[in-house]
């Protein structure tokens, strides 16, 4: 199969000493794909780079690809060490995370290191992947693994590579203030507490009655 990142994995001469089948030859890869806050399976294949997989996933779903910010592998849980690289077995299923809330946080820079690990999809968003302990970050409790970096004082860093947004972080000013904004995975708890606050409203309002 193709890697992620474009390239061609086992193409050249197989192991037999002949040429790989032709493209229309070759057995059809299908993978099995969910939405990590909740949803049901769907069906992709035909993709060989990052971009071609959310736009698969996009119409799997009926969502627009850029809604896609990253993908773990085997759980759909935001873990940084099942994040989807460079390959798939045809074993895994596909756990597709999409753009939640927003939030806007302005942060003082006490110290040069804010303790953060930048990594990005490959399509164009830039994310939390590690956030050291005991570090600046750390202590912002709003601040989380996954969470999307879309801009910095007002600069937008979508297609931004994660070096260029972890250069643009090590160069604010020590001692001041800056401002970042970030999107959170959509989580599937927030619609169950919505689910139950609305529960609870219609509780009380038939004992009124």
């Amino acid at each position: 199969m193709e890697g992620l990142d474009g390239g061609v994995v086992g193409e050249g001469v197989g192991s037999d000493g002949l040429p790989p089948p032709p493209n229309n030859m070759r057995p059809r890869l299908i993978f099995h794909t969910q939405l990590a806050h909740g949803s049901p399976t769907g069906r992709i294949e035909g993709f060989s780079n990052v971009r071609e997989l959310y736009a698969k996933i996009g119409e799997a779903f009926g969502i627009p690809a850029s809604e896609v910010m990253f993908c773990t592998l085997n759980t759909h849980k935001v873990d940084m060490d099942k994040l989807l690289g460079g390959q798939i077995g045809l074993e895994d299923f596909i756990f597709a995370h999409i753009k939640g809330q927003k939030k806007e946080i302005e942060i003082f820079k006490g110290e040069d290191a804010l303790g953060l690990t930048i990594t990005d999809n490959g399509a164009g968003y830039a994310f939390i992947k590690r956030i050291r302990e005991g570090s600046i970050i750390h202590q912002i409790q709003v601040i989380n693994v996954g969470d999307m970096i879309e801009s910095i004082n007002g600069h937008r860093l979508i297609g931004c590579r994660h070096y260029e947004v972890a250069k643009m972080l090590k160069e604010l000013p020590k001692g001041k203030m800056f401002t970042i904004k970030l999107v959170e995975p959509l989580k599937a708890f927030g619609r169950l507490e919505r689910t139950v606050i609305l529960t609870s409203f219609l509780v009380i309002f038939l004992d009124l009655y």
